[in-house]
């Protein structure tokens, strides 16, 4: 399977790119008021999808380059960061009682998955931080 390594990495980052991208658009209708579009089910459903795909392809890297979250602490940090994308996620498209509340999860998700990003870019826990330096 290490020979599909470039093709599963694209596929996955693709899928990413895809779900990143569903997510803020449906979070962009429920903010301007148009939840029923936002929520309807072909949007919930093509967003199982894609998430089913980007999921498939992260196990079948994990699996090819052998890596222990434990071990690689990258790697932990990104797990639980999707756990709290997911919340957030939940939060904005349909658990906030209030607009601020929405945009506010929305907001923070996106964020998220900015740091996400930066953690699997530089293959450290503290992703962007650590480039620029900060800590």
């Amino acid at each position: 399977m290490a020979e599909y390594y470039l093709t599963i990495k694209a596929l996955h980052v693709g899928s990413v790119i895809a779900s990143v991208a569903l997510f803020a658009l449906r979070g962009l209708l429920v903010l301007a008021g148009r939840p029923g579009i936002g929520n309807h089910a072909a949007a919930r459903y093509l967003s199982y999808t894609i998430d089913t795909f980007l999921l498939t392809f992260a196990l079948m890297l994990w699996t090819i380059l052998k890596l222990d979250p434990v071990v690689h602490a990258w790697l932990g940090v990104k797990l639980l960061l999707l756990v709290v994308y997911i919340g957030l996620g939940s939060v904005a498209l349909k658990r906030a009682r209030t607009t601020t509340g929405r945009a506010a999860a929305w907001a923070a998700a996106l964020a998220v998955v900015f740091a996400m990003y930066g953690i699997a870019r530089a293959h450290h826990p503290l992703g962007w931080l650590r480039w620029w330096e900060i800590l």
